[in-house]
């Protein structure tokens, strides 16, 4: 059995992807099943009965906590008798990944796989994967990542899939940071929010999140903890902690302060 760990905003809809793909999956997230509506009967909160059968785990939890709480404290997954493969897909610190290896019996495998997108891609199944692991091992969880995804990056070894996302995410953050200022400042000379996403979807200034304004869920967020504009903070904070020795950081730390000052933005009229 396939199981995923956290039932989010991207966890469910990965694992409805697999579903459909005729995998044998079920989800695990800790807060109670009536909250998942028709979902209810793919995700539990029994961490028994999720680990029963399970031989691949997939962890979509918010950070090293949540991992930690899964992996080796609350429900202690690693310990499932069945389970033979670990697929990591949060985004977290690639020191943390790699030093899981260490952690993790060795009769384990250990994949990282932290994804992008957003939750439209993830709802669509097109995501985009950074992968990290041993080939073969990689080639035989393929199926997995074609049920859910649409671009698959092979970035190395072991945990040089969650180099890759941080440094993505660096960018991500930053483009998103300067488009909201740049949208801001738009406001404030009378120009019209679509016309200006527009030329900027054509012109230089094209990026991810500007192109996708009013697909991506978070665009218009503010800051809080619990929602993506917390996650890119957290995102940069990982970044931050696998910069080469002696690396400049003052302009993440500039985006990252930037990130938390952003204030919900309203629909345009």
């Amino acid at each position: 059995m396939i199981g995923v760990a956290g039932c989010g905003r991207m966890g469910a809809p990965m694992l409805a992807a697999l579903q459909r793909a005729g995998f044998d999956a079920l989800g695990f997230d800790v807060r109670p099943s009536c909250e998942f509506g028709n979902m209810e009967k793919r995700i539990s909160n029994d961490a028994t009965l999720f680990s029963q059968d399970l031989e691949t785990l997939i962890t979509v939890v918010r950070d090293i906590s949540q991992t930690e709480q899964v992996l080796f404290t609350d429900q202690k997954l690693v310990h499932a008798k069945r389970l033979s493969r670990i697929i990591i897909c949060s985004t977290l610190s690639p020191r943390y990944v790699r030093d899981l290896r260490a952690r993790v019996p060795a009769h384990i495998t250990l994949i990282d796989a932290p994804m992008s997108g957003a939750q439209v891609a993830a709802e669509e199944a097109r995501l985009s994967f950074m992968l990290g692991g041993a080939a073969a091992d990689l080639d035989k969880a393929q199926p997995l990542f074609d049920a859910m995804g649409k671009h698959f990056h092979r970035m190395g070894d072991y945990g040089s899939g969650m180099q890759a996302k941080v440094l993505n995410n660096l960018l991500a953050a930053s483009n998103t940071a300067m488009t909201r200022l740049v949208l801001d400042w738009a406001d404030a000379a009378g120009l019209d929010e679509r016309a200006l996403l527009d030329l900027i979807h054509t012109s230089s200034g094209q990026n991810w999140f500007a192109s996708n304004f009013d697909s991506i869920e978070f665009a218009r967020d503010g800051l809080s903890e619990d929602n993506t504009i917390g996650i890119l903070i957290k995102d940069v904070a990982s970044a931050l902690d696998a910069a080469p020795a002696g690396a400049n950081t003052t302009l993440p730390g500039a985006v990252q302060a930037q990130i938390r000052k952003l204030k919900p933005r309203p629909v345009s009229s």
